[in-house]
């Protein structure tokens, strides 16, 4: 895909949240259900992931990690927004590698510290490219990239997030996307 396809196919849309910003408005949604052995299987929408444990908190290594996943995700985002704004701006990537790493203080999830956070203390996100771009060029690409990246946007700035139960057989509502 070069540019001006990238433009015609992102025109209309842009014109329809233009005229009608409700329109823009969507709700992904997330769903798991307990598994065996201290999992959940998630519906991806492509397959059935089964997150568990990690093997540093009691896991085998045999079922996806969510920090792995949370990572994943960055990635995915990262990479797919990094290839449209390079498309956008006519960069020509020969190559692009997109890598994020976070550390974890598993005492804080396993509760064996109070001062231990909970969750990732550092994520680092990092990205090589095979290009002849120069570098103002690389550095417009990454700034736009981080702009719009909405995994990087989500985890830079956390929206509201609410946790409910519900009864029955319905799905509770954690909040997440």
């Amino acid at each position: 895909m070069n540019a001006d396809e990238l433009r015609q196919l992102q025109a209309p849309l842009k014109d329809r949240y233009r005229e009608s910003p409700d329109a823009a408005m969507i709700t992904l949604r997330a769903r798991g259900r307990l598994g065996e052995n201290v999992s959940c299987k998630v519906e991806t929408g492509r397959a059935l992931v089964e997150a568990g444990l990690h093997p540093g908190t009691g896991g085998t290594g045999l079922a996806a990690c969510s920090g792995d996943m949370l990572l994943e995700a960055l990635v995915a985002c990262a990479g797919v927004t990094l290839n449209a704004v390079a498309t956008a701006l006519g960069i020509e990537l020969r190559d692009a590698r997109v890598e994020a790493e976070g550390d974890l203080d598993f005492r804080g999830t396993l509760g064996v510290s109070k001062e231990a956070p909970v969750g990732f203390r550092n994520i680092r996100l990092r990205f090589t490219l095979d290009t002849d771009a120069p570098e103002d060029q690389l550095a417009t690409l990454l700034r736009l990239t981080e702009r719009y990246c909405v995994v990087y946007q989500t985890l830079a700035r956390p929206p509201a997030l609410t946790v409910t139960r519900v009864s029955g057989d319905t799905a509770a509502d954690t909040g997440g996307a």
